[in-house]
Order: C-alpha cells, then sequence, then structure tokens
C-alpha cells in the first residue's frame, strides 16, 4: 500500500520537504496544500519588489506550479487552506470540506505578521506585507501615495523604509520602543538610527494608539502626535501559525512548535519545519525561535527527508540575519551583549572601528566591529555595520560560533588579504587581537583583586 504523506504550507520550508520526501521516496504519495496562490517564493525579495529593483512578482517565485507537480510529481494544491488537522487521529480537512488521510505529516504552517489591536487598523490602506499577493496589490497602489507610515523600527520595517523611500514616497517610521533594531546592542543601533534620520523622520518611544479614516485619507494617532498619512505599513514581526494543532503537541510558550534535530514534533510521524517552528540555538543551548529563511529551507529539507524514511539531521542556529538599511550594511550572529547577560552568562563586548580596505585602496569604509564573548575567550556573537565588508566578514563569525572557536582561534584565523577587499589585518582580526587585550586586563584585574 502507498504510503501518504501531506505537506500544511507550499512555502520554502513546505516545498523543501516536499522535494526532499520525493528524493528520498520514489514511490511515496505526496500532497502540498497552500493556502495562497504561490509555491514557494522570496518573502524577504518583497522590498525590492515594492521599490523597483526586482521588476517582476514571478522573480521571486523559487520554481513554477508545473514544476512541482510534473516534474517532481508531487500533488501541490494551490488557494487550499486546512479547516483542522487531527494529529493523532492521521487526518485532516481542508476548508473546502474533503477529508484527507496521512501516514506523515510535515507542518510548514509558517508565521503571521503582528497585528496591534487599535481603532482603525483593519482599513484597507493599513496593510502588513509578508504575502506576495499582498505587495502585488500594494506595488499597483503606490502611484497614489505621496506619503507612508511604517510602524516598527526592526529589519523588516527598516527595509521597507527603504523601499518606499526610493519610490519617491515620504517615509515616517514609528516604534514604541526608544531604539532601532532591539537585536543589536544599543551601541551599534545607534550608528543605525543616525542613517535611518539621513534619509526619513524617525519617531520613537511612541506606539500607534489608532488610524482615522477619511475615505483614502488617514491620520495615524500616536503616543506622541497624530500624522496624515496615505499609507500604513505594519513591520512589528511576526509570530507562529500554529493555531490548528494547539494543544496537540509540544510548544514554547509563544506558541513555537518544539522540534528535535531531525525535526520530529512530540508526535510520532509528525515533523515541522520553517518558521512555525523552535530551533536548536548553538549558543543558548535551547530552543529559540528565529524566522529566517535560509534556516526555513534547510529545516525543511530535513523533515521531507526523514518523513519519507531517509536519515538527514539539523545541527541548530546561532541566529545569523544582515540587512540593508540605505546606504548601512547591517549584520549579526550569535547573542549580542544583552542576550548574554539576559541569559545569565559572564560576557563582555569589545568594539573595534576599522577600515573595510586597505586604507589607501579607493572605496575603504570605516567598519564597526562588536565581538561578544567571555572574559575566558568564548565567542558569543558579533555585530558589524559599515557601507561596505560587512557581509562577508558577520559570516566568519557565524562560522566561529558553530565550530565553538575562541577568541584565540579568530585572532589566528588565515583570511584572505588584498588591498581591494581588505587590510592586512582584516576587521575580524583587529576584532578579536582587541579582545584579547580587553581579557588580559580583565584576568589582571581579577588577579589584583585576589590579593
Amino acid at each position: 500500500m502507498t504510503r501518504k504523506l501531506i505537506v500544511v504550507g507550499g512555502g520554502a520550508a513546505g516545498m523543501s520537504a516536499a522535494s526532499a520526501a520525493r528524493r528520498t521516496d520514489e514511490r511515496l504519495e505526496i500532497t502540498v496544500l497552500e493556502s495562497g496562490p504561490f509555491p514557494s517564493y522570496g518573502v524577504c525579495g518583497i522590498p525590492y519588489y515594492l521599490s523597483g529593483v526586482v521588476p517582476d512578482a514571478q522573480s521571486l517565485v523559487s520554481y513554477p506550479a508545473e514544476e512541482f507537480r510534473e516534474r517532481r510529481r508531487i500533488d501541490l494544491r494551490l488557494e487550499s487552506p486546512v479547516a483542522s488537522i487531527d494529529l493523532k487521529g492521521r487526518w485532516l480537512t481542508t476548508e473546502s470540506g474533503e477529508r484527507l488521510d496521512f501516514d506523515g505529516l510535515v507542518l510548514a504552517l509558517g508565521a503571521r505578521p503582528i497585528v496591534p489591536r487599535v481603532p482603525g487598523i483593519d482599513h484597507p490602506r493599513v496593510v502588513t506585507v509578508r504575502r506576495l499577493e499582498d505587495a502585488i496589490a500594494l506595488r499597483a497602489c503606490l502611484g497614489d501615495v505621496r506619503h507612508a507610515v511604517v510602524v516598527g523600527a526592526g529589519y523588516v520595517g527598516l527595509e521597507m523604509a527603504e523601499s518606499l523611500c526610493e519610490s519617491g514616497i515620504q517615509v515616517t517610521v514609528i516604534d514604541r520602543l526608544p531604539r532601532v533594531m532591539s537585536t543589536l546592542d544599543l551601541e551599534i543601533a545607534e550608528i543605525v538610527e543616525q542613517e535611518v534620520r539621513r534619509n526619513a523622520e524617525l519617531i520613537l518611544s511612541s506606539p500607534l494608539m489608532a488610524v482615522h479614516a477619511r475615505g483614502d485619507e488617514l491620520t495615524v494617532e500616536t503616543a506622541e502626535r497624530s500624522l496624515d498619512t496615505d499609507l500604513v505599513v505594519l513591520a512589528l514581526g511576526v509570530q507562529p501559525q500554529t493555531g490548528l494543532v494547539s494543544g496537540q503537541a509540544e510548544m514554547t510558550s509563544a506558541g513555537a512548535l518544539i522540534v528535535d534535530s531531525q525535526m520530529s514534533t512530540s508526535v510520532e510521524g509528525v515533523f515541522a519545519a520553517g518558521d512555525c517552528v523552535a530551533l536548536q540555538h548553538r549558543v543558548l543551548k535551547a530552543p529559540a525561535y528565529v524566522p529566517l529563511g535560509p534556516a526555513a529551507n534547510k529545516t525543511g529539507r530535513v523533515a521531507g527527508t526523514v518523513a519519507a524514511g531517509g536519515l538527514a539531521s539539523f545541527g541548530g542556529i546561532v541566529g545569523t540575519a544582515i540587512a540593508k538599511v540605505f546606504g548601512l550594511t547591517v549584520a549579526h550572529t550569535g547573542l549580542t551583549l544583552a542576550d548574554a547577560k539576559a541569559a545569565g552568562m559572564k560576557a563582555m563586548a569589545t568594539d573595534v572601528t576599522a577600515k573595510s580596505r586597505a586604507k589607501y585602496y579607493p572605496g575603504a569604509e570605516p567598519l564597526r566591529v562588536r565581538l561578544v564573548h567571555t572574559a575566558v575567550g568564548q565567542v558569543l556573537g558579533a555585530q558589524i555595520v559599515g557601507r561596505d565588508g560587512a557581509a562577508q566578514r558577520i559570516d566568519i563569525i557565524a562560522a566561529a560560533l558553530h565550530g565553538s572557536m575562541t577568541i584565540d582561534d579568530v585572532a589566528s584565523l588565515d583570511l584572505a588579504y588584498a588591498p581591494p577587499y581588505s587590510p592586512v589585518y582584516d576587521p575580524i582580526t583587529q576584532a578579536a587581537v582587541a579582545a584579547q587585550v580587553a581579557m588580559e586586563k580583565v584576568g589582571a584585574m581579577e588577579k589584583v583583586g585576589a590579593r
């Protein structure tokens, strides 16, 4: 009898799971149920589609539906939302009333945007931009927008602010917090804040209170002031979309499914991947909810392989992320100093500002590097911000975290050097050497204190 695998969700994780399952078992009956009209697409590319850098929405779609249906022999059903799931009974129903039984199940339920409960939030010109179909509709009306308010000064909010500015729209960014990018330490976030203020209006410590409408004209009421605008973009983060299986599998307090390294949930034969799961954080040594695209693809592949009877495992995350914020590249990996202290670690931070290339070579720019580490040299994380050269450097520290390297190890790395790409002492090397000096001072002070 042919085994039946159902994948709920046709995004990056879901289609990676279905494709991996097909590679593992040619005879498996695979069905993917996706609520929207598009299979796997690049959510992170949406701001660049809105600005016109990416001219065509279809460019963001990984593969056309026919690729999955015909070549990979996957029963991909678009616009087929699921109404209910019984994990132990091994069946589900679609919103059209169809009941489907399964032998194995991969939950790739994704995440949904956080929407505050304030008056006027349901106006059609108050939007979230996570689904491609929403982005297509928004781009079509941008010609009528002169001013926009972006609610949220995190990665996505600032990417959206830049995108709208690139479209010739005046932008005001508001946030309830007193700073931008809470995923960074304040010392690094202040650099980003200065860049945002050079390009858009920024109002901090001012939560959204209400949206008042007069036709297509809106007034945004914040704790500080009122703003007349044509468009409100909500960019307040996301939360796992796991309501369909609430109470049926082990979850975090925030509703993310807990999985092991094979992406198995607490229910036998049920796997989960992507933005609905909490993954093992290699530095924290605990599950963490960090919904990012690379992990969605990798965990989907593991979930599909194992669900189809193969062998695969996922080694965990360190939370590496990068964003373009106007002229700056902003990157981080591992823990911030605030994260480390909140986790009870005795951590310290070492900051350096170095040139991205040899100082005499055209295009050399200041690069701020913050290494977070313990006093005995355990690397905990890094944050890097600058106009040139941040991308390749953050990946050095991400690799160091995966390899459990020390500050001494990082200082000794044989990194590539040529004047167009790096000074002879790379900014990462300079930061690691500065960390060695800082640790020596801490050790000397501790010896003096012990006398």
